[in-house]
């Protein structure tokens, strides 16, 4: 679709849609609905949606339903499978339901050829498709402060820029699936960023040091990361809950090895992260938060950190 249909809609479309409650997406949502939009919602469990029908959303009873009702229809959900039946459905879908011109924004983390075949499906509606997977947790998502990589035709991810602004930092990155490539890297290069911590946590308790003084110490230098910042403190606490569920860590990294398989590139770090994480699900630990990676290491190594981060040995 060109960008002058783009522009046919308001400078600000003030009917929101949003498909999709989970730890991310509920608080996403509240952003909106607290920016004055007019929000319609969409969960498989209707009880999750309950804080913002308290706070005056709508409640639809598919995602068709909600696009009836929308200008723009962002979605948040957890598997390519869900995607794809969420905005493709041809008797529940997103798209089935948009008005012409309207637009389908896809935030979660997704196949970047799924973007584009939706990207073509949505053209072939008179709607527009951006695909604007995110980063940041459930903290980002809390305060605001989310990375956006938003794929898409760009004068369309500039007319949704004041929404996105309500979610965090939005950055451009090219045409369809280019969000959901940009996205793909930063989950590759957080799986090893996520094996160097937890290694450096194991490795500060067997040498005796105290790990929690250990961690302030590195947190200014070299090895300080926003994967320090967000679950450092939390490992420490044996706080395991997700902000980012293992399970979905696992889909992604699954994404991006498929990806290099197609493109003949050899990511070994990747290819190790993608084995620890899978050995949590074995261990029936896929529910649990990203962190989580220090149980699979605990258990190689036989130790475990102590409560609190004291060292026990």
């Amino acid at each position: 679709m060109s960008s002058s249909m783009a522009s046919s809609l308001p400078p600000l479309p003030r009917r929101v849609g949003w498909v999709g409650t989970g730890v991310m997406g509920l608080s996403m949502a509240t952003h909106l609905l607290s920016a004055g939009h007019s929000l319609t919602v969409f969960n498989r469990t209707a009880s999750k949606a309950a804080p913002l029908l308290d706070k005056g959303a709508k409640l639809a009873d598919s995602p068709r339903a909600v696009a009836e009702q929308s200008e723009v229809v962002f979605v948040i959900v957890g598997y390519p499978s869900d995607v794809r039946r969420v905005a493709l459905d041809p008797d529940h879908g997103v798209l089935p339901g948009l008005r012409p011109g309207s637009i389908l924004v896809d935030m979660s983390t997704s196949d970047p050829s799924l973007a584009e075949e939706i990207a073509i499906a949505a053209a072939s509606v008179s709607c527009q498709a951006v695909d604007a997977p995110v980063s940041g947790g459930d903290r980002g998502a809390r305060e605001g402060k989310l990375s956006i990589f938003a794929g898409g035709d760009r004068s369309t991810v500039e007319l949704l820029s004041p929404l996105f602004e309500k979610l965090g930092v939005l950055n451009y990155m090219g045409g369809p699936g280019s969000g959901q490539r940009a996205k793909l890297g930063n989950q590759i290069a957080i799986a090893s960023t996520m094996v160097g911590l937890v290694e450096g946590m194991v490795f500060a308790h067997r040498s005796g040091l105290d790990v929690t003084r250990w961690i302030k110490a590195i947190a200014s230098g070299a090895a300080g990361s926003k994967s320090l910042e967000l679950y450092g403190e939390r490992i420490l606490r044996r706080d395991m809950a997700a902000g980012f569920f293992v399970h979905h860590f696992v889909k992604d990294l699954g994404i991006c090895l498929r990806e290099c398989q197609a493109m003949g590139l050899a990511l070994p770090g990747l290819a190790l992260a993608q084995q620890l994480y899978l050995s949590l699900i074995a261990h029936g630990e896929g529910n649990l938060g990203t962190q989580a990676l220090i149980l699979a290491i605990e258990r190689l190594n036989n130790t475990r950190l102590g409560d609190g981060g004291e060292s026990s040995g």
